[in-house]
């Protein structure tokens, strides 16, 4: 999560600007000073008078610039900015009520619009005409700011307003840095604004990218981001897919994210938990319109292994489909041209061999003669899970299931397994789901144990 302290408030603010500028496209120098010139122009915008926040699915409207004006007469400048939630509409199954405050871990989000008044006080000159003898090009384009600020919700709300104001600024100045780094003669890439959590709880950091540009030519801008702020050079942090999540954001592929982690820990004496690093989705039985009842439960562990690598930035492919699947393992001559459109099933060697074949990822398998011995395995998942963090797949005689974590007492040796299943018909009811025990806390018993397994532990190539 981004933040643990339950007081703290993010305010984020979205909105859109215009962008228009005459490119002296036969002098470079010129064309550069238009850039910075527009660039200007939007930030003295941001710094005027005419600047209002919107205060979303609330009847608040915040001038910021004019000693926090408000259209509601108890928001001052020394109100305390989380008072703001009471003015705040959240729909409940049809029907609007004021937002609470729910007990959460995470940071409550106060989601801003960026208005700008239209109407103007002029200075009373007269409209004056240029005309320009060279040739011109007109570049235009959207410019989308977003920015986030974190606060203490006892924080007065014109300090609030004031921090979002020179965010603002910031946010443009980084932004045509962008533009004119990308530059290429009268095209203009659009820049885009990333927020990305570091590994320790802190806030967020925000990075402008130009649209377009695949993340293999922004390697040199993740280096110095990786060196600014510490970090190593081993894993991504700073790629698109890096980017932070808000709780109040639906994710629009439907697929439900870490359903893990609203399970309860079980209570062991000594145990630790070792559990899945990052963002993956719940992949199971009936999905995407296929109906693999009863034989595509290793190609649905496999997809759940493949959306990690994907939300965790180290691969732009998508999630595979069964087909996609089935194909890859004739191309590495695993199985004939037959097996494409099957119902075939497959183990964690196929699983092994589809990510390495489809995504350059290398798995270690560890093999297991009988389920009894998965209980002395603790050491091992533990140590995967706090080195690497994948999920891992396991599959023995006809089952395959998702393990994404051990709690695991090194001085007893008991063990218990966070189970993701597969074999799960319904649809996206995370409370089902949890209940039911489809993602839930298993036992040494769960495992049969007479049958074989044979474990993948997928690795995390050394990257930024």
């Amino acid at each position: 999560m981004l933040l643990t302290d339950d007081s703290t408030v993010i305010f984020r603010v979205r909105g859109m600007l215009d962008f228009s500028c005459q490119l002296d496209i036969s002098n470079e120098k010129r064309g550069q000073s238009a850039i910075t010139r527009c660039f200007e122009g939007l930030r003295s915008k941001i710094s005027s008078e005419s600047l209002v926040f919107l205060v979303c699915n609330s009847p608040v409207l915040l001038w910021p610039n004019k000693g926090l004006q408000s259209t509601v007469e108890h928001l001052t400048e020394e109100t305390p900015c989380r008072d703001i939630h009471q003015y705040i509409t959240v729909e409940d199954g049809g029907s609007k009520k004021a937002s609470k405050k729910k007990e959460r871990k995470d940071a409550s989000v106060v989601n801003l619009k960026l208005l700008m008044e239209v109407t103007e006080a002029g200075d009373g000159s007269a409209p004056s005409l240029c005309v320009l003898t060279r040739r011109q090009h007109c570049a235009r384009m959207p410019v989308s700011v977003d920015c986030v600020l974190s606060a203490n919700g006892f924080d007065p709300l014109q300090t609030v307003c004031r921090g979002l104001v020179g965010a603002l600024r910031r946010q443009l100045l980084d932004m045509e840095d962008a533009v004119l780094r990308h530059r290429k003669g009268s095209s203009l890439l659009v820049p885009q604004a990333f927020h990305f959590p570091l590994p320790t709880p802190g806030n967020l950091i925000t990075v402008v990218y130009p649209a377009g540009v695949a993340e293999s030519q922004l390697l040199s801008e993740r280096e110095v981001l990786h060196r600014k702020y510490g970090l190593p050079s081993d894993r991504p942090y700073f790629r698109r897919a890096n980017a932070f999540h808000f709780p109040d954001e639906p994710y629009r592929d439907g697929y439900l994210r870490n359903p893990h982690a609203h399970l309860t820990p079980p209570s062991m004496e000594d145990s630790k938990l070792y559990l899945v690093r990052g963002i993956y989705s719940y992949h199971h039985y009936m999905q995407d319109r296929v109906d693999d009842n009863g034989w595509g439960c290793a190609y649905r562990s496999l997809q759940t292994i493949c959306s990690w690598f994907q939300q965790q930035g180290y691969t732009e492919r998508t999630v595979p489909t069964h087909t996609h699947i089935q194909q890859a393992l004739v191309d590495v001559g695993d199985k004939e041209s037959s097996f494409v459109g099957s119902r075939q099933w497959i183990g964690s060697i196929e699983v092994q061999a589809v990510l390495s074949h489809l995504l350059g990822i290398t798995s270690k398998i560890l093999f297991v003669s009988q389920g009894s011995e998965l209980a002395s395995k603790g050491r091992e998942l533990a140590n995967h899970f706090e080195t690497t963090g994948t999920p891992v797949m396991i599959g023995g005689g006809v089952l395959a299931h998702t393990i994404l974590g051990v709690a695991w007492s090194a001085v007893s040796g008991q063990i218990r397994f966070l189970i993701l299943d597969p074999h799960y018909t319904g649809g996206e009811d995370l409370q089902t789901i949890t209940d039911k025990g489809w993602c839930g806390w298993k036992g040494p018993e769960f495992w049969d144990q007479n049958a074989y397994y044979n474990l993948c532990l997928p690795q995390t190539p050394k990257t930024i």
